[in-house]
C-alpha cells in the first residue's frame, strides 16, 4: 500500500479519472476520508454550481470510488446550489452554498 493516505490517494484519482469537471470550470475537494470507517466525502464546487448534470457526476464518483478503493463504502458528494464562484464564495474558492443534492436546500 501507498505512503500517501487515503485522501491523498482519492484527490489523484479524481484529477485522473474526473478531467471533465476542470475541463468545465468545475472545481473538487476531498474534504473527508477515513480509511477505518470507509466514509469519503467530496465537495464539487466552481462551475459545478447550477450545473445541469452534476447529479450524474455526483453519482459517477460515488459509485467509482466505491468500486476502486477497497476501504471505500459510503461516499457523499456535496455540490454546490447557486451559481456564485471563486476564492470569496466558499473555503477554497469552491464555489457556493454546498448541499448534498438530495438533501433540503437547508441542510447546512
Amino acid at each position: 500500500m501507498s505512503d500517501e493516505s487515503l485522501a491523498e490517494r482519492i484527490e489523484t484519482w479524481m484529477v485522473g479519472q474526473m478531467p471533465i469537471i476542470q475541463m468545465h470550470g468545475g472545481t473538487s475537494v476531498v474534504r473527508e476520508a477515513d480509511p477505518e470507517t470507509g466514509e469519503v466525502v467530496v465537495e464539487l464546487g466552481g462551475g459545478c454550481a447550477g450545473c445541469g448534470v452534476s447529479n450524474v457526476t455526483a453519482e459517477n464518483i460515488r459509485r467509482d470510488l466505491i468500486t476502486d478503493f477497497e476501504e471505500v463504502t459510503d461516499v457523499t458528494v456535496r455540490v454546490p446550489s447557486s451559481g456564485d464562484q471563486g476564492a470569496s464564495t466558499v473555503e477554497g474558492g469552491r464555489g457556493g452554498e454546498l448541499r448534498h443534492e438530495t438533501d433540503a436546500s437547508n441542510h447546512f
